[in-house]
């Protein structure tokens, strides 16, 4: 039965699925998944880490076990935030329609969500089967800077823009101020920031 059209619904735990790179993982994630919880949009929030995402260069791409390390430092004092590495052993590259079915089935006391930036939104017709996506599962939309949802939201009635604050803070940012010896530390938990530092990651 697909999620929308179960009348026990109301009654599942709901999980938002944050899918990404999280190369490397930082505050703005964190704080995101934060207002999801505060706002209680969601029961929890799942981050998945990606091996590959098919619409991202993949050549500035730490091993996703490191990406997956990175990401529990950061979450394990969180305990609405679970890591999940469901992908691992999924064909490559990563679909979320193939992710969010898989985990509606091995969970079925859940009804999942999908967190995605405005920029996903912009070009979701990209998405592989995202009528199905659109369909099936909620779709939470958080603003995100250069990326104007209003070009879209007459096209997908279907996604909810959140109202959460906007986290001017990218991974790409904080990769080339790193190569760049300079200090990322207010962006990055202090545990992944260790853990990079120790790593000698992204030099």
């Amino acid at each position: 039965m697909k999620s929308g059209q179960n009348t026990d619904s109301e009654k599942k735990k709901r999980i938002g699925i944050y899918s990404g790179s999280f190369n490397p993982i930082h505050l703005g994630h964190t704080k995101l998944a934060e207002y999801l919880i505060d706002t209680k949009l969601v029961d929890e929030v799942w981050f998945v880490v990606s091996p590959c995402n098919p619409l991202k260069n993949q050549s500035e791409l730490l091993d996703e076990y490191i990406r997956l390390d990175m990401l529990i430092l950061a979450i394990m004092k969180h305990p609405n935030f679970k890591a999940s590495d469901v992908e691992f052993c999924m064909p490559i590259p990563s679909y979320s329609i193939d992710t969010l079915e898989f985990l509606s089935y091995q969970f079925a006391d859940c009804q999942f969500s999908l967190v995605i930036g405005s920029d996903n939104a912009l070009v979701f017709d990209q998405w592989k089967e995202y009528t199905e996506l659109l369909k099936n599962y909620p779709i939470l939309v958080y603003p995100r800077t250069g990326s104007d949802f209003d070009l879209v939201a007459d096209q997908y009635p279907e996604m909810k823009l959140l109202d959460s604050p906007v986290y001017d803070i990218s991974s790409t940012q904080i990769r080339n101020s790193i190569a760049q010896k300079k200090d990322v530390s207010k962006w990055l938990h202090p545990s992944v920031s260790q853990f990079i530092i120790e790593n000698n990651l992204y030099q």
